[in-house]
């Protein structure tokens, strides 16, 4: 066991033989997210310096962890820079290691403390052996590590096993959401063996936040969350094993070979984006005209404003036959209207809101957004980014924050407000996305994303803007014909000051009376077709139709892309998502019937809610999810062949493609 100085924050003091200066840090690790995906463990710990050779540098030894007494208060983590964040935030900690992987050491209040991570996921659904073909139906929870692609793990639950040996209570401080509430539960029945734990709940990685947590935990882990979740992995699992499956055997059939894959959410996901193709595909464009009238500002005695100023008729018009009511115009009334308008600071950041607003300032995708603020979190800049509220609650003390983030953001001056503007949605474990207070030089997207964040949440305590909105009719009684022409003057820029704002300015002369109009012109113009999703947009349309999850929808998208479904920043199905969807639609609709999603989306959420009977409510929903699975199977394999034959003709038009590109590269 390798014992090494720990100097994780300013304010902690450690005190052994010999001291080393450099951050504790697990670089050459891969970790796992919620999410289950892989991803390296540079997402969430310090940047790796570069090895500086020492003379006289003392060596460590890994030496076994003697079996002790049961003395200690185990803390378990979801991460390895969660577990060095509470050590730092609870008192003096040792650092110690066993196999390159750190766990820490401490005493508060006469307690022995030991706090040790998992790295994401430890274990993983998969399907109990015996089965073969589809459907099928029984799954277990097995080691992660038992796959090549998550080996890395199997020190991290041999650690927390045999840590679990000095343990006489255990604390759970897995991140407070669903995946962590499911992580947390398989460590302490497969780990722990224990049947239950006290839980520690936070938003934030910083020091106040965590010993508060720490001296107040709850008594047990959050049951609503915990079976929510496993439901959650359970049924997408069987959706995603069986249809993928279903689809390899159809392409089986014609004498092909191809993996293939489609979930439960996926399917419906890449149905909207095929639906989109289809309605601009089958737009027909069509001319219309406006009709744009001209001031002769001499014959009207109105001295002529700089700019350009058209007024244009409120109707596209499209029967030129219509255009001669138009012609013998050459004169109206005008009137000028003006109105104040206020316009309230937007909402804090819920994370689907920080993706769009990340891809429309900074071109950042939203699975990016999602890597980054979780960083940021880990990092104890931001609270906890998987959150659907918009609310910033009394208890995060946001005058204090405000006051801290005044030493780095001269914009903290606005913020006059007592109370912040919110949102409508909540979210039952976590505020809004905001910033602690605490900083740290920054670059890159890092920079961009917690910039935009602590300017959100600084704009929420700052006062409304105000404009003045002008507007000039011209009437010509005559022909019965209006004309209008529009601009805005910002009068108070209120929140604007800190958060942008996309308001362009025009003023307008104050028109009235008799006008004299020198000529009217009838530009041609064409109807465009629907605008193509971007990343951003379909997160926020899946997210109104309720399929997936605010942590999960960046993801779906990602495999979308990736299966070889989808392409292109203004997203459109390829071939073989194209031909995919008209197979299912034609042959098994109900396999991307969003309905059905967003149905057993809601089961889940009642889980959730609920106070009692977790499991019997998991087991319903199972239950009837592979009834529906079944169902399926039984049409589907009448008609394997042709599902098959029309997938195939997907992948060769996709392979024909890419054999052009190639082509063209050369």
């Amino acid at each position: 066991m390798a014992v090494e100085s720990f100097l994780p924050t300013t304010d902690v003091k450690i005190t052994v033989e010999k001291k080393v200066k450099e951050k504790p840090s697990i670089e050459s690790l891969t970790t796992i997210e919620s999410s289950g995906k892989p991803m390296p463990a540079s997402n969430l710990e310090y940047k790796k310096k570069k090895k500086v050779r020492r003379k006289n540098k003392a060596s460590t030894k890994n030496v076994k962890i003697e079996k002790t007494k049961k003395d200690s208060i185990f803390i378990i983590t979801e991460k390895p820079q969660a577990a060095l964040k509470i050590a730092s935030a609870l008192g003096n900690a040792r650092k110690y290691s066993e196999n390159k992987v750190p766990f820490y050491e401490l005493e508060r209040n006469g307690e022995k403390i030991i706090v040790a991570s998992a790295v994401g996921h430890l274990f993983n659904l998969t399907y109990s052996k015996g089965q073969t073909g589809w459907p099928i139906f029984k799954t277990e929870w097995t080691p992660a590590h038992t796959k090549k692609s998550a080996a890395f793990t199997k020190k991290y639950l041999n650690l927390l096993k045999k840590l679990t040996k000095r343990a006489k209570e255990i604390i759970i401080a897995t991140d407070y959401d669903i995946e962590g509430e499911v992580i947390g539960w398989n460590v302490l029945r497969f780990v722990t063996k224990k049947k239950d734990a006290k839980r520690m709940k936070y938003s934030t990685l910083t020091k106040s936040e965590l010993e508060k947590s720490f001296e107040n935990p709850l008594d047990s882990l959050d049951w609503g969350q915990a079976y929510a979740g496993e439901t959650r992995h359970k049924i997408d699992w069987l959706y995603g094993i069986n249809l993928s499956r279903a689809l390899m055997s159809a392409i089986k059939k014609t004498g092909s070979f191809k993996l293939l894959s489609i979930g439960r959410v996926q399917g419906p996901a890449l149905k909207i984006i095929v639906d989109k193709d289809k309605e601009i595909k089958n737009f027909k464009s069509k001319p219309y005209w406006q009709a744009i009238a001209h001031l002769d500002w001499v014959a009207s005695k109105i001295k002529k404003p700089s700019g350009k100023y058209e007024f244009k008729h409120p109707k596209d018009i499209f029967d030129k036959e219509l255009l001669k009511e138009f012609e013998n115009i050459n004169e109206a009334e005008a009137s000028t209207i003006k109105k104040e308008e206020t316009i309230m600071p937007p909402h804090p950041f819920d994370l689907t809101s920080l993706q769009r607003e990340s891809h429309k300032f900074h071109y950042i995708s939203p699975s990016n957004t999602l890597k980054v603020a979780q960083k940021l979190y880990l990092d104890g800049l931001i609270s906890y980014p998987r959150t659907s509220s918009q609310k910033i609650p009394k208890e995060i003390e946001p005058k204090k924050i405000l006051k801290k983030l005044s030493k780095n953001f001269k914009e903290t001056k606005f913020a006059t407000r007592n109370n912040p503007v919110e949102g409508k949605k909540t979210d039952p474990a976590h505020p809004s996305i905001y910033p602690t207070g605490e900083f740290k030089n920054l670059d890159g997207n890092e920079k961009k994303i917690y910039e935009l964040i602590v300017k959100r949440f600084i704009s929420s305590f700052s006062e409304n803007a105000k404009t003045i909105n002008q507007r000039i009719n011209l009437h010509a009684e005559k022909e019965n014909k209006r004309f209008t022409t529009s601009g805005t003057k910002i009068i108070d820029k209120g929140w604007m000051n800190v958060y942008p704002a996309k308001i362009e300015e025009k003023s307008l002369p104050e028109i009235n009376g008799n006008v004299k109009i020198s000529k009217i012109e009838f530009p041609e113009k064409i109807t465009k077709p629907p605008k193509r999703y971007t990343a951003a947009s379909l997160i926020t349309i899946l997210e109104k139709k309720g399929l997936g999850t605010k942590a999960t929808r960046s993801s779906i998208i990602d495999i979308l892309f990736e299966r070889g479904y989808l392409d292109g920043k203004s997203i459109q199905a390829t071939p073989l998502g194209e031909k995919l969807i008209g197979a299912l639609e034609k042959y098994a609709p109900i396999i991307i019937d969003e309905n059905l999603t967003r149905n057993l989306e809601e089961k889940m959420e009642e889980i959730l809610k609920t106070k009692s009977g977790f499991e019997e409510k998991e087991k319903i929903i199972i239950k009837r999810s592979e009834e529906i699975i079944t169902d399926i199977s039984k049409d589907f394999k009448t008609k394997e062949l042709e599902i098959g034959k029309e997938i195939l003709k997907g992948l060769e038009t996709l392979r024909l493609e890419e054999q052009e590109k190639n082509t063209l590269l050369f």
